[in-house]
């Protein structure tokens, strides 16, 4: 197995970060076999939407109206409102893992592999690539 771990950039504001171009870089000419993306981190996710079209903006008003950032939550620690932050990977796993054939990824047409992180605390992000191959 191959890994390697990038760092994204994020932010101090919910965002999602399109990571697929970093993937594919990871993935060329790998032949056939499966990426697992993960994100090591307690308060951020990967999810595989379609960017561009405002699904991203969608994403995070939706988890903002799941997840709203008020005093409801139990951890307590960071910014008000940041145990949320803790619940957010229950709703948006920490990892995703996809097929790659002939050192590409098989995405659908409108798909993008994206770092979900609500967590302002935290501006910078890191996110492991590991390739098995078939």
């Amino acid at each position: 197995m191959r890994s390697e771990l990038i760092t994204v950039r994020t932010g101090t504001r919910p965002t999602v970060r399109d990571i697929t171009a970093a993937a594919e870089e990871f993935v060329a000419d790998t032949g056939d076999g499966l990426l697992h993306v993960f994100v090591p981190h307690a308060t951020a996710g990967v999810a595989i939407i379609e960017t561009g079209s405002g699904s991203d903006d969608d994403l995070i008003a939706a988890l903002a109206a799941v997840l709203p950032t008020d005093d409801r939550w139990r951890h307590r620690h960071g910014s008000p409102g940041h145990g949320r932050d803790h619940v957010l990977p229950a709703f948006v796993a920490p990892y995703a893992t996809l097929p790659v054939l002939g050192g590409r990824l098989a995405l659908g047409t409108w798909q993008s592999i994206c770092l979900v992180d609500t967590n302002g605390d935290n501006p910078t992000r890191q996110v492991r690539f590991s390739f098995l191959p078939g």
